[in-house]
């Protein structure tokens, strides 16, 4: 048994990203950030899903295609169609945040 909270990286310089589950159909990770952020103009375009909830700490999310950004707060969740473009505004740099991510496949379209 593992708990999402405990072991948590020393190194909080970098983000961490720890996969938890890995099949041909999903993928789950644990995400911890401390302070870090998207680079500015850069969006994440992903070729898949991906639904996140905020299990720790507080983010800022940011979506191509709206003008306001997400705040995000501890049992916030939301699903991330594959391609719609995100980034990360913020994450908080006094204590960890973390995410837990599930990444599965897009429908395919004819």
């Amino acid at each position: 048994m593992e708990n999402l909270f405990t072991n948590l990286p020393a190194d909080t310089s970098l983000e961490h990203i720890e996969p938890l589950l890995e099949s041909t159909t999903v993928r789950i990770e644990r995400i911890v950030s401390h302070g870090q952020s998207t680079p500015d103009n850069e969006w994440y375009d992903q070729e898949e899903n991906e639904w996140v909830a905020l299990l720790q700490g507080k983010a800022l999310l940011q979506f191509d295609d709206e003008t306001e950004s997400i705040d995000m707060q501890p049992g916030d969740f939301i699903h991330i169609p594959a391609h719609r473009r995100h980034r990360v505004e913020s994450t908080l740099a006094d204590r960890p945040t973390i995410w837990l991510a599930f990444f599965y496949p897009a429908e395919k379209t004819t």
